[in-house]
């Protein structure tokens, strides 16, 4: 069986214009879970703009056509509790969701009192949100033995000058806040380009004389999470209106393996391969003026 990995979803000029002009922020979670004995990667999309809220749910099977997606995009107080159903590989896919009483704080995707749920062969494979009592007696079924595993995220945010996006470096732990903040500094030659990018508030990468270094890595450890982080910020310093930068963090931990799961079962599925845990975040982080 040929795994699955998981990748952005590619940006097309189209795609990234609607997201210029209707200044809309975009989360994208993409989760590797089990089924049967085939690993299914669910795509969650929460977006906002200055008026309403979206969600979009993406399944993607084994086999390059097995793929389901059903939007939810704006809704509407009537749309905000409800299932979808779907067929997939012969299998019968339940999607519900309630988020009558979701608290958004402000963010693109809710905080609290809410659940979204996918369930099949009576298993719920994926649960998000925290009214899990109320997701299970909706949906009548039994919690999957297999965890989901969150392995990427792309963003869209935007801002003037400081950008910032929280992050769970493993699957059990607190969210953590990655900032990034671009500024201009006086020195004798001038004004001078600088980025610095800021853990919890911690300083921990400092990019000066930016206008030359507007492309680079740099590999970090924060509370032994090895951290890689790429960035292109070319159009900030370069190009006119409205324009994106690029950064790539990808994070690599000790996991913490589920209870339910041996340690044989998560190294033969791939889910946690050698006791690691990894992310990749994929952010644009779009400055406007």
């Amino acid at each position: 069986m040929q795994d699955l990995v998981a990748k952005p979803a590619s940006d097309k000029p189209d795609e990234l214009n609607t997201i210029t002009r209707s200044g809309q922020s975009i989360f994208m979670s993409v989760y590797k879970t089990k089924v049967g004995d085939q690993c299914w990667l669910i795509t969650i999309t929460w977006c906002k703009n200055m008026l309403l809220h979206g969600l979009s749910v993406s399944i993607d099977g084994p086999q390059a056509e097995s793929k389901c997606k059903f939007e939810l995009k704006p809704w509407y107080f009537w749309r905000k509790q409800g299932s979808k159903s779907f067929v997939l590989d012969g299998k019968a896919i339940d999607v519900f969701w309630d988020l009558k009483s979701a608290k958004f704080h402000g963010e693109t995707e809710p905080s609290s009192e809410y659940y979204v749920a996918v369930v099949c062969d009576e298993e719920v494979v994926l649960l998000l949100g925290d009214m899990k009592k109320d997701a299970y007696r909706k949906t009548g079924c039994r919690p999957s033995l297999n965890d989901p595993v969150l392995v990427s995220r792309k963003e869209h945010v935007f801002g003037k000058k400081r950008f910032s996006t929280r992050v769970k470096f493993h699957e059990t732990g607190r969210f953590h806040e990655i900032s990034i903040e671009s500024k201009n500094t006086s020195t004798d030659h001038g004004l001078d380009s600088e980025m610095e990018i800021r853990i919890d508030g911690h300083l921990m990468i400092d990019v000066k004389h930016l206008q030359w270094k507007f492309r680079g890595n740099e590999c970090i450890n924060f509370k032994k999470v090895n951290i890689e982080v790429y960035w292109d910020v070319h159009d900030w310093l370069f190009s006119p209106g409205i324009r994106h930068a690029f950064f790539i963090i990808n994070l690599t931990s000790p996991a913490a393996a589920s209870s339910a799961a041996s340690p044989a079962m998560i190294s033969s599925q791939g889910f946690e391969s050698g006791g690691v845990y990894e992310f990749c975040l994929f952010l644009y982080a779009w400055k406007l003026e």
